[in-house]
């Protein structure tokens, strides 16, 4: 059982749903980078979902790509995202954290290695969202045989006839994509995601996490309340590319999960 899994059979359990925080690894540099992960724990996130900056991240909105270029002009890299999840790791062995990223990185760090360092580095699960399931030899499959889930996304455009096949090697959770689009560029809406929420579950028994579009307490807790939790990610990196400072950052991620545990 991964970090992954215990989280969700322990909120199970509680009778409660997930907050999922997103942020960008050395966004806007490593020591508040770190210092920020650090504290989302206590601010109530359940998973930490840690960006792996990259030159063309073409899924992300504005947002999210300044923090990645701020975080890349930085000096961050693959190896000082793991360093970074490493450090924190020293003092939390339970919070899970998904890396979520693109494949180039890691092809050129070399799947095998990768995922050795990975794990050592205490990552439980990757997003990484330009690897469809017919490349699943490719990553999907030798991550699941080193212990780390691989989350796979669903989006308003997968039918029927598509859904089996992005589920058939998905582990950890289902991440439901809530808007056709970029991130940070609509929010979402409970009347368009609960129907679609329902039909995954009817499909697996993963946890269907909602992410894209959720950028208030409010939005947190009713895409909560129709799913098995909520992700925000742009309003929160928004806060750091504002230079609020790690103790505002943090209030505003109390404030969503918050939201969302009400859910």
């Amino acid at each position: 059982m991964t970090r992954i899994d215990a989280k969700f059979a322990e909120l199970s359990a509680a009778g409660k749903k997930a907050f999922v925080s997103y942020v960008m690894a050395g966004d806007p540099d490593f020591d508040t980078s770190l210092e920020i992960v650090k504290g989302l724990p206590a601010a109530g996130v359940d998973i930490i979902e840690l960006g792996l900056p990259f030159t063309d991240p073409m899924a992300d909105g504005p947002t999210i790509q300044l923090a990645g270029q701020r975080a890349l002009d930085g000096g961050m890299t693959l190896q000082k995202t793991l360093d970074l999840a490493a450090e924190f790791r020293k003092t939390d062995d339970t919070t899970p954290i998904v890396l979520m990223g693109y494949y180039n990185p890691i092809y050129s760090r070399g799947v095998d290695k990768f995922l050795v360092d990975a794990a050592a580095s205490g990552i439980d699960g990757l997003i990484v969202v330009d690897l469809p399931p017919e490349e699943d030899d490719e990553l999907c499959i030798p991550a699941q045989k080193a212990g780390l889930n691989f989350i796979r996304l669903a989006t308003p455009t997968t039918d029927d006839e598509r859904l089996p096949r992005v589920l058939q090697n998905t582990s950890g959770f289902v991440y439901y994509v809530s808007i056709t689009g970029i991130t940070g560029a609509a929010e979402a809406e409970a009347g368009d995601v609960g129907p679609e929420v329902a039909r995954i579950k009817a499909a697996t028994d993963l946890p269907v996490i909602v992410g894209f579009g959720i950028n208030s307490p409010e939005r947190a807790q009713t895409i909560a309340s129709i799913s098995d939790g909520a992700v925000v990610g742009s309003a929160i990196v928004s806060q750091i590319g504002a230079g609020k400072s790690v103790e505002e950052v943090l209030a505003f991620v109390k404030s969503l999960s918050d939201g969302a545990h009400r859910g």
